[in-house]
């Protein structure tokens, strides 16, 4: 009968690379001197003890492109739990809405699936062509009132209260109409003492006398200043030189169809230095100031 006594080859295991054999039969203990066993023993690092003590280094299991992928993919695993749990209900709405609204999904462009930045998408849009994305008739059913405060045709002040602040699209229109109108008065289109055909029937070729017309003094505007606006209010200066109040009637039937078409107008008032709380030298975009140059 032979007893095998081992000893530790290393700090972790067991190791019986050597023993040392008694035989029991012969009462006689006598070394055996035994074939080395390869063993590995591994720690708790990832690295393992080979033969005579030796230190290998055991592998991951994977490669750099597989533990980038595996980042990407949680990645976007989070970003589409976050976009499930806690993305806003106004972005969802929009995201729905621009399906069905090809200028709405013009807007947004590639701002969809950032709330962030579609809401400034929407703000800018708003900002310029107004609050309404489908309504194309945006004026007011209700006439404007039209009074005068101490007016001069050779330099005063024309106001216009709207009933919201007008947007940059509504700012150039209205500037736009300011500016034809300069430009037809500036060339003597608002002259009543060349009025020859207003009052002509049209059942017969009317005649046209353009020796009288060429007689007649001839009346133009003389200077205006830009169009300003603070919130809901706006104004320009104006000189309407030797033209007649003929000019000031085309006017209010511009303004009339602009009002109830596109822009509500509650009052026109010709004349007077301060209307409602327009603030002297307050020309900051950020404070509501807008203007249309002329």
């Amino acid at each position: 009968m032979y007893v095998a006594a081992g000893y530790l080859c290393c700090s972790n295991s067991y190791c019986p690379s050597s023993v040392t054999v008694i035989d029991t039969s012969l009462k006689l203990p006598r070394l055996v001197r035994c074939a080395p066993v390869s063993v590995s023993c591994s720690q708790e690092d990832g690295r393992s003890v080979g033969d005579g003590g030796a230190v290998k280094t055991r592998g991951s299991g994977t490669t750099a492109r597989g533990r980038r992928l595996l980042k990407v993919r949680e990645e976007k695993r989070k970003r589409e739990y976050d976009r499930l749990h806690n993305y806003p209900a106004w972005a969802k709405v929009l995201e729905d809405a621009c399906k069905d609204d090809a200028e709405l999904r013009a807007v947004l462009g590639d701002s969809i699936g950032n709330p962030e930045l579609m809401r400034k998408r929407v703000e800018e849009r708003v900002r310029k062509k107004g609050q309404d994305f489908r309504k194309s008739k945006t004026g007011s059913v209700l006439a404007f009132k039209v009074s005068f405060r101490n007016f001069s045709p050779t330099g005063s002040y024309v106001w216009f209260e709207f009933y919201g602040s007008p947007s940059d699209r509504e700012v150039d229109l209205v500037g736009s109409v300011i500016q034809s109108w300069y430009v037809m008065g500036r060339l003597g289109a608002f002259n009543s003492s060349n009025l020859q055909l207003v009052n002509m029937s049209v059942e017969y070729d009317p005649l046209y006398d353009a020796d009288k017309g060429m007689k007649v003094m001839p009346s133009s505007f003389h200077d205006i200043g830009d169009v300003e606006f603070q919130d809901n209010w706006g104004r320009f200066w104006v000189d309407l030189g030797t033209s007649d109040y003929l000019a000031i009637d085309v006017l209010l039937n511009c303004m009339t169809v602009l009002s109830s078409e596109y822009l509500g107008i509650q009052q026109i008032v010709f004349g007077g230095r301060r209307i409602g709380d327009w603030e002297e030298g307050m020309t900051d975009p950020e404070d509501g100031y807008k203007s249309f140059k002329i």
